[in-house]
């Protein structure tokens, strides 16, 4: 068999202020035919997978790009255009092909083209035709529109939120691929729209029981290859977001038919109760100084650069700042500027800086301190999984017992490695300020005594209900009570 694998995603905010050119994605990841590197990232799994099954099977492996950029604003038509047609020439050049295998996000927005991943899909289905082999590993927060449905034959979606099984859902798609490319299955999706719009944490009650029953019903049920839950993803202002579930099964259409609706409509009667609690930033900041024992972690949780919002909002800063808070580390303040004059400076230099809170309004206030300058990091990583995340060349400042953490490129707090790639032990702090939604959860739960989700300024439309939406559909929940 011959199987040609590539990656294109990233996640569109499609209110966030920060463009993607083709800079964005060499930052992250950009590599060309055979260079990905043996690491995963989070959307090119299928990649690192496809080498290991079909080197055991003795099949050929066609790589093409493997191109992944941090969530921000809309990407530059060009940039996609240039990415998308990269990919397909090297398909075209492959060619013939058994399969196509493809590591995606589902929420990607480009000037001119709301629906990305459609396009590709469909171009893709154009080259190698109605009877070759297309299927694709999804994010959850992400459209799954009609189109790209058409042109695929399966998508298998992450289950987790925080998605620490990206590698593990990567070996479903190819357990399923290769089950078909072998004859032994002929695997048929059935989409059912669950008309809602919500944020589906798996690390809490109900979405972690609900979860397990999906893993559960792809043991029990008969011809059931794969159920998944599409949260969608409402930062992104497209004609098809919402939540869906997938269920593929092998040629009983029928049969997966129903369990999705039944699934789906499970989903729907939970609505509204799966979001953890939320505290503003006053109640936070008295929740972590009246604390015993550290550290306590504050997530900002709609500052999260893995939303597309910048990662430099000062809100809860600025009330530690405030109120003389001590023995507090931050990571990160994503500032570019900043982190270019502490490089030049130096470590050990003492020196006054201003940083953060430039990127849009409502996002706090810029930070003015006479800071010292502990430690610089060219390149700088973080672990997440089976992964690393780049957050590019990094500044550790201090001053009046607090610890910053200033990064030239975008990345979420993924894990407490963050800080001890910068030199700071993040045990010893007693309050740990992050900026993630839920991604942080499994690595930062091990070593926090307490955690509170913090929702602080407006980086991010996190009320679907009153979010102005120009191109999103308005008969879903929650922007109406009943939409059935």
């Amino acid at each position: 068999m011959r199987v040609f694998t590539a990656a294109l995603a990233t996640e569109t905010n499609t209110f966030s202020p920060i463009a993607i050119d083709k800079r964005a994605f060499e930052a992250s990841l950009y590599a060309k035919p055979g260079e990905h590197p043996a690491t995963p990232t989070l959307c090119s799994a299928p990649i690192t997978v496809g080498r290991e099954v079909c080197t055991q099977l003795g099949w050929t492996l066609i790589e093409g790009s493997a191109s992944w950029a941090d969530p921000a604003g809309l990407v530059a038509r060009t940039t996609y255009e240039d990415l998308r047609d990269e990919i397909l020439e090297q398909l075209r050049v492959a060619m013939p092909v058994d399969g196509v295998v493809l590591g995606l996000h589902g929420a990607m927005v480009a000037q001119g083209y709301d629906d990305v991943e459609g396009d590709l899909l469909a171009r893709v289905r154009e080259i190698v035709g109605p009877n070759v082999l297309v299927c694709a590993e999804l994010d959850p927060h992400s459209h799954l529109t009609a189109k790209r449905v058409a042109a695929a034959n399966f998508f298998v979606v992450f289950k987790e939120f925080p998605h620490i099984d990206f590698v593990d859902r990567a070996r479903d798609l190819w357990s399923i691929a290769v089950r078909t490319l072998k004859g032994e299955i002929k695997p048929v999706m059935s989409v059912f729209d669950c008309r809602m719009i919500d944020v589906f944490p798996t690390s809490k009650e109900p979405m972690r029981s609900f979860v397990d029953r999906l893993y559960g019903l792809e043991k029990s049920e008969a011809g059931v290859l794969s159920l998944s839950v599409v949260h969608g993803f409402m930062a992104g202002d497209v004609p098809e977001m919402g939540t869906k579930v997938i269920a593929v099964t092998d040629n009983q259409p029928e049969t997966g038919a129903a369990l999705a609706e039944r699934l789906g409509r499970e989903l729907f009667a939970m609505r509204g109760t799966f979001m953890v609690a939320q505290v503003d930033e006053h109640v936070a900041v008295d929740v972590a100084v009246a604390a015993t024992k550290g550290p306590v972690v504050i997530a900002d949780v709609w500052d999260n650069p893995g939303g597309g919002p910048a990662g430099d909002a000062t809100v809860i800063l600025g009330e530690l700042i405030a109120r003389g808070v001590t023995d507090v580390a931050v990571g990160t303040i994503w500032d570019p500027i900043a982190v270019q004059i502490c490089m030049a400076a130096g470590e050990g230099a003492e020196i006054a800086l201003r940083f953060g809170a430039k990127s849009a309004p409502d996002t706090g206030m810029p930070i003015d301190k006479i800071v010292t300058v502990r430690k610089l990091v060219p390149n700088a990583e973080m672990r997440f999984g089976e992964s690393f995340a780049p957050f590019g060349d990094a500044a550790w400042i201090s001053f009046d017992g607090i610890d910053v953490i200033l990064n030239s490129t975008r990345a979420q707090s993924f894990d407490p490695s963050l800080f001890s790639a910068m030199g700071i032990e993040p045990t010893s702090r007693k309050i740990l300020l992050i900026k993630s939604t839920n991604h942080f959860y499994d690595s930062f739960s091990r070593i926090a005594s307490e955690i509170v989700y913090c929702s602080a300024g407006k980086p991010y439309p996190n009320s679907p209900a009153t979010t102005p939406y120009r191109k999103a559909r308005r008969d879903i929940w929650p922007m109406v009570e009943n939409p059935w």
